[in-house]
């Protein structure tokens, strides 16, 4: 497979995802080998903006089967597959412990800043996007050599430019102080009678955030990822408990 950027997108278009941007890979980068044993020459960054791939995910027989983390393995077919084409190596969020930097390889990537919510806010499309795993690949296509530069962020804190923050007074237990995240809190809310309208929807305080916000994800994109984190808070609060 032609392991250009536009032959990625290509491939990836059919289940929503694109190529997020890329960076050149430094000695100081704590990089698996490629299968030939090369080092990696370049890192492209793929995942989705709003629900552009719930469509090809919930069509998937991951997201049926009943068995754990049915996104992650979604993710693990495309980027194996695509990886053994390219003769490269895909990477994960979920793969640790040791756990990959991704929050810091996607700001290499693309331009975005650490929001009030402690998710990642891009100029454009907001909350509403997600890293889904990581490209290592043998070489740099000529013509993408000179997309391969740091992302130049916004000088100014896009939260802060924002009148009145209201992502910050939209969570219904205060679960934000801008600063921090009180997880605890939130995951204890979501599994009370009060909690359903996050549930069904979404978080209230990323749904409140003005930027992108037509790249919302839907509602039942965002349920799924709502009930996803609170079975996890539960597990991990029982594990503490045991």
């Amino acid at each position: 497979m032609d392991s250009s950027r536009s032959s990625l997108e290509n491939a990836l278009a059919s289940h929503g995802l694109r190529v997020r941007g890329g960076w050149l890979p430094a000695p100081s980068d704590v990089l698996p080998d490629l299968p030939d044993g090369r080092a990696p020459a370049v890192v492209w960054m793929v995942g989705q903006v709003g629900s552009a791939v719930w469509a090809s995910f919930a069509g998937s027989v991951f997201a049926g089967d009943g068995l754990p983390d049915p996104m992650d393995r979604w993710s693990k077919s495309i980027g194996n597959a695509m990886a053994q084409a390219c003769g490269g190596t895909a990477l994960y969020p979920s793969d640790g412990p040791p756990w990959y930097p991704f929050q810091q390889w996607a700001a290499r990537a693309e331009p975005v800043q650490t929001s009030r919510l402690m998710l990642q806010i891009h100029p454009q499309h907001g909350l509403w996007h997600a890293c889904r795993f990581a490209l290592l690949l043998p070489a740099v296509a000529p013509q993408d050599a000179a997309q391969l530069v740091i992302p130049m962020a916004s000088a100014l804190d896009i939260c802060a430019r924002c009148d009145g923050q209201p992502c910050l007074q939209a969570c219904p237990v205060g679960a934000f102080t801008g600063t921090s995240y009180r997880v605890d809190d939130c995951a204890a809310h979501l599994h009370q009678p009060q909690g359903v309208a996050c549930m069904q929807g979404g978080c209230l305080a990323r749904r409140a955030c003005p930027v992108g916000v037509d790249n919302r994800y839907k509602p039942e994109h965002a349920a799924f990822h709502m009930a996803a984190f609170a079975d996890r808070r539960s597990a991990s609060l029982a594990s503490r408990q045991s």
